[in-house]
């Protein structure tokens, strides 16, 4: 009886959606800014309860969780606040002279009643940044946050509670059943966060209702050090990126490939930069956080050769917390590199021939993200070339998705299509196409029957 309830009323939100949807309350621009502008100030009213939130699930703290989560959020609803007036309207393109007399132009058109699904690692900026695009395209949503950061679900159910009514926008908590159920049911565009295998089970039940779909997943992002980069440098920042919410990170390099020549240089100022960054005891430092359950504790745990271990290695089962740990003489065939880490632990693998490494790196997944450390700007020009991948920086990490002006998103095994700014408006959109024919003239060649040679002269001309 208590699962036939939870079905007619998740059933419910979706017709309650669908007629919201209908009735073209959702497509006036000046409904949509106003929308987001009550999000916005709601974020603000609760940044407290958000910060403290991910503290709980992630051990994340305040400084990190505005840098990562809520800051990143803002600045994207903000950047939907001031261009989605633009977004919206009609884009005229240039029309065949064999179309004449004609106007033709694009029209961003919303899907219609939208299923947002999100992750644990970045609760809330997952989440909210999605559902910007949302309803600067002119949607309704039906969002699921992730049941493995329980207390960001909350503040992002209490949040969206508040500021939407669920006939347009509303919250399911929850776990696999009702990622489950959600998947069965027909929506008119889904968007997914999360890991390549969950994604695979998002495209078949998608396929079933024909519905469109953006998958964000991850894979093995590989970052590569050669002998002509400024080591120092390059080490701060891979630390930076890797160990960011303790390796929790779908864009994080999650192995570090570096010419033999400059291996051990490397491996001495990441030590250098670990220490800096995070202490000699990274366990005592208030701001390093902790993996996000016991289960994905063990499983990262059980990467950590203890043979090849140069730094770190360490565990707290007590605290959910692992060290920075960095491991040397690393092959692809060791266990750590088998499957994505997504936990603070950093392979290093010797390279001899730069050209190789790239060979070898075609032949893998595509990754989500792609780093390279080089001042060559050759090699950096071949590389961004002859490689697949989501996204990626020369000379840094993660950066790449700060930002609302550049589309995020994988390729192939690391997802498909891309949101943040005018990307993630597309993305929640159809654009029409659409020829305005006037009625003042009408050029008879196009008609039967097709016996006169003038206008085979005439069609030949316009279409060649």
């Amino acid at each position: 009886m208590v699962i036939l309830m939870e079905k007619t009323h998740i059933d419910l939100i979706i017709q309650k959606q669908r007629e919201y949807f209908r009735d073209g309350n959702t497509l006036p621009v000046k409904f949509r800014i106003e929308m987001l502008k009550k999000l916005k100030e709601a974020i603000k009213k609760y940044e407290a309860e958000i910060e403290e939130a991910l503290k709980r699930d992630l051990g994340k703290s305040g400084f990190e969780s505005y840098m990562c989560e809520v800051g990143m959020a803002l600045s994207e609803i903000s950047y939907m606040i001031g261009h989605v007036k633009s977004f919206a309207k009609r884009r005229r393109v240039a029309t065949p002279v064999a179309q004449f007399a004609a106007k033709s132009y694009v029209k961003a058109s919303p899907y219609g009643n939208t299923l947002i699904m999100s992750p644990w690692n970045y609760p809330f900026l997952l989440t909210v940044g999605p559902l910007a695009n949302a309803i600067a395209a002119g949607n309704t949503a039906v969002v699921k946050p992730s049941a493995y950061s329980p207390a960001t679900s909350a503040v992002v159910d209490k949040i969206i509670s508040e500021c939407f009514e669920k006939n347009y926008i509303a919250v399911v908590l929850g776990g696999r059943k009702e990622n489950a159920e959600l998947l069965d049911k027909k929506f008119d565009f889904v968007f997914f966060t999360g890991s390549t295998n969950v994604g695979k089970e998002v495209l078949r039940h998608t396929a079933e209702h024909l519905t469109p779909v953006v998958l964000e997943l991850g894979g093995k992002s590989p970052c590569i050090v050669d002998e002509t980069a400024k080591i120092s440098l390059a080490a701060k920042r891979i630390v930076f990126g890797k160990y960011l919410n303790c390796g929790q990170t779908c864009v994080a390099p999650d192995y570090v490939l570096c010419h033999r020549e400059i291996k051990d240089q490397l491996i001495k100022e990441i030590i250098d930069q670990i220490n800096k960054q995070y202490g000699d005891n990274a366990f005592e430092n208030k701001d390093y956080g902790k993996i996000i359950n016991e289960k994905h504790f063990d499983r990262i745990a059980g990467l950590i050769d203890e043979n090849k271990v140069v730094y770190g290695g360490k565990i707290n089962r007590e605290t959910l917390q692992i060290e920075p740990t960095v491991m040397a003489e690393v092959s692809f065939d060791d266990a750590v590199m088998q499957e994505e880490i997504f936990g603070p632990i950093m392979p290093v693998i010797a390279y001899d021939n730069f050209d190789d490494v790239i060979k070898t790196l075609s032949g893998k997944p595509k990754p989500l993200a792609f780093y390279l450390f080089s001042e060559n700007k050759d090699r950096i020009n071949y590389t961004v070339e002859s490689c697949a991948f989501g996204g990626g920086c020369i000379n840094d990490t993660i950066i790449h998705l700060a930002t609302s002006e550049m589309g995020f998103g994988g390729v192939g095994e690391s997802g498909m299509g891309s949101y943040h700014g005018k990307a993630g408006f597309d993305a929640f959109s159809h654009l029409k196409s659409i020829v305005d024919k006037k009625t003042f003239m009408d050029l008879p060649m196009r008609y039967q029957p097709y016996n006169r040679s003038i206008y085979r002269k005439l069609l030949r001309m316009f279409l060649k």
